[in-house]
């Protein structure tokens, strides 16, 4: 039986954040997360990514009420993540990027949220931009076409006039914030690690519907983001990974004649798009999409 100060110190919701070579956004992170919320008792977790310059140290300095898990290589997003879900106190646990932040605290409707029905097995709050903060990032997603494996970020570009002031059912989350109970995390598994980087929390997602819980929106909550700081837009990097990672999931989630027929689309229509619309003026990226494919024919263990 719990005591009144178990009790007491229990965490409601663990941040989790993953920090590479991004250690001002980290730092600005941190500190809109401990300035503003005082709804529930949290805990940050900063997994450092093997960044340069011993940025896991000036983090740890910085902001000592936090932790900060220091790996020796970048494993990509889903295993760092998972490093600190497996330190994580919360009854909650929150992914989110570190070139994010927050300027009001409604992370108690997140939870409010969670506790109106025990189906809802994640959620993620309303994300905005950080250079234009009235303009919607991410209002809820709609379901992924069978074969191309598109879909469409509700509000995705509009100005924020309250339109989306509702919380409802979602077919996915976003990955820059998304809070997950972690009875889902012990009946699912933790994040996916194949991918590296994109599409790990669609596919995470997909787990979790199949195990049977819904997955919301909540619109009392915002988070703002600096999209593509990390990674770069339209990045070889990105090319590469959104190419090889998009057959992944059809891979692994698609079945009989639409497995098939989506994993042919993906690995020939886009790649070659992109290799002539880029090979003169971005040569580098045409040569990531057809690595991508030449990778993901490779891989043994999909």
């Amino acid at each position: 039986m719990q005591n009144n100060k178990e009790i007491n110190n229990k965490i409601t919701l663990s941040f989790i954040t993953i920090n590479y070579n991004g250690l001002e956004d980290t730092c600005e992170l941190i500190t809109s997360l401990s300035d503003v919320i005082k709804s529930i008792r949290f805990e940050i977790i900063v997994v450092d990514n093997a960044s340069a310059n011993n940025e896991a140290q000036q983090i740890a300095t910085r902001h000592p009420e936090v932790t900060v898990i220091a790996s020796k290589i970048n494993a990509g997003f889903s295993a760092g993540n998972n490093l600190g879900i497996k330190v994580a106190r919360g009854e909650y646990i929150c992914l989110i990027n570190n070139d994010t932040y927050i300027k009001t605290d409604h992370w108690d409707s997140v939870i409010k949220r969670f506790e109106s029905s025990p189906r809802i097995g994640a959620i993620s709050p309303k994300l905005c931009f950080a250079e234009d903060e009235k303009t919607i990032q991410f209002a809820g997603m709609t379901p992924l076409t069978p074969v191309t494996l598109r879909n469409s970020t509700i509000g995705y570009g509009q100005i924020d006039h309250g339109q989306f002031d509702q919380a409802s059912a979602t077919s996915f989350l976003h990955g820059a914030a998304m809070v997950v109970k972690r009875e889902v995390i012990e009946k699912v598994g933790l994040m996916p690690e194949i991918f590296f980087l994109y599409y790990e929390e669609i596919d995470w997602c997909t787990q979790i519907v199949n195990a049977g819980y819904e997955l919301w929106y909540e619109s009392a909550c915002t988070v703002f983001h600096k999209e593509s700081k990390s990674t770069g837009v339209d990045s070889p990097l990105k090319s590469y990974y959104l190419t090889r990672n998009r057959a992944l999931y059809a891979y692994r989630n698609k079945k009989g004649l639409n497995k098939l027929i989506a994993i042919t689309y993906l690995l020939t229509v886009p790649p070659i798009k992109s290799i002539i619309i880029n090979s003169i003026s971005r040569p580098k990226n045409a040569r990531a999409s057809l690595k991508a494919v030449v990778d993901f024919i490779r891989m043994k263990k999909k």
